[in-house]
């Protein structure tokens, strides 16, 4: 696996929701920014698809990725949006064709059980980063520093440690997607402390919400003592978000992590309490001096930076440093 070059081939694929069905506008001006790029485009044969609740069946979806990925010409293989389904897909998919040609997946939400499943099999790192639609359809000035963010990991060679830029503003405004005709409003950024304390280890994690799908299973990396665990979750409700931290205490992982990065919550819902979700985290570690940095941007947010999942990295929550240790493409 190697950089991501301008002109290489990315491709798209649903692994869950039919957002092209759902919102063609928005999926069109993302391929447009992509070509704008200097990127060649091939749609994901479900393209436009809508079957309800997902794009297809499970074994379709899975046959729709499996195509992308036993595609030598393909670079770069984007998920269009998250749901909450693609954990029905793993069983289906082809690992051997991943690992006998690795190449760039990136998603983020539900796409979790997609890029967690992927490494798990394979031991090849894979991208915690933009959705096709969800991301790349968004407007400037946002969208384009997503994509700088992306470019940075996916198609520059930096040197490393590599520390990671911290965003100067953000935003969670939802505006009707098919409508938009504006740039959301933006808010200064700033990362924050919740508990300090610095940690070196391997960079795992995702989707809060996406994880109990798929926990116990062999689709799921064995947690390691001291790994940096990333979190985040959009749209979700303070009852919701303690279930799943407790979900995480209670399997361990807590004891084994070094540190914990965790995302901006799109959209929370305190349920009246005015509780945020770092606060329902400290709550659930009870007193357990876990290193903490909150407020991260790798998440439902925009802008999100882009985070090679299996890398080791190191967090300095009292410092609001992350830097990634070592380069991805050592690691395939």
């Amino acid at each position: 696996m190697h950089s991501l070059q301008t002109g290489d081939l990315i491709a798209s694929f649903s692994p869950s929701f039919p957002i092209t069905a759902r919102q063609p506008a928005r999926y069109r001006r993302a391929v447009e920014f992509l070509a704008a790029q200097g990127m060649r485009f091939l749609p994901g044969q479900l393209t436009g698809r809508d079957d309800h609740y997902r794009s297809a069946s499970p074994r379709e979806r899975a046959e729709e990725l499996n195509a992308l990925l036993r595609n030598r010409e393909v670079r770069c293989i984007l998920s269009t949006i998250g749901g909450s389904n693609s954990n029905a897909m793993l069983p289906y998919l082809d690992y051997e064709a991943f690992r006998r040609d690795p190449k760039i997946v990136v998603g983020y939400s539900d796409a979790t059980a997609i890029l967690l499943a992927l490494y798990a099999k394979t031991g090849v790192p894979t991208f915690y980063g933009p959705a096709l639609v969800a991301s790349l359809g968004e407007f400037p000035p946002v969208v384009e520093e997503t994509w700088r963010y992306f470019a940075a990991i996916a198609m520059d060679s930096p040197d490393y440690p590599l520390v990671l830029p911290t965003p100067t503003h953000w935003t969670d405004e939802r505006l009707p997607w098919e409508s938009q005709d504006r740039a959301k409003v933006l808010r200064p950024n700033q990362w924050r402390c919740m508990q300090p304390g610095q940690a070196e280890g391997r960079l795992i994690g995702g989707n809060l919400n996406t994880l109990y799908g798929f926990l116990a299973s062999p689709y799921f990396p064995a947690l390691r003592q001291g790994d940096i665990l990333l979190l985040e979750d959009g749209l979700k409700d303070a009852a919701t978000v303690e279930k799943n931290f407790a979900m995480l205490k209670l399997a361990g992982a807590f004891d084994l992590a070094g540190a914990v990065l965790l995302g901006k919550h799109e959209g929370f819902d305190d349920c009246g309490t005015g509780r945020s979700p770092a606060d329902i985290l400290l709550e659930i570690l009870d007193g357990q001096p876990l290193p903490i940095l909150a407020d991260f941007d790798c998440c439902h947010t925009h802008p999100m930076l882009t985070l090679p999942l299996g890398v080791r990295a190191r967090v300095d929550a009292a410092a609001l440093r992350v830097e990634l240790l070592e380069d991805w493409r050592a690691l395939v």
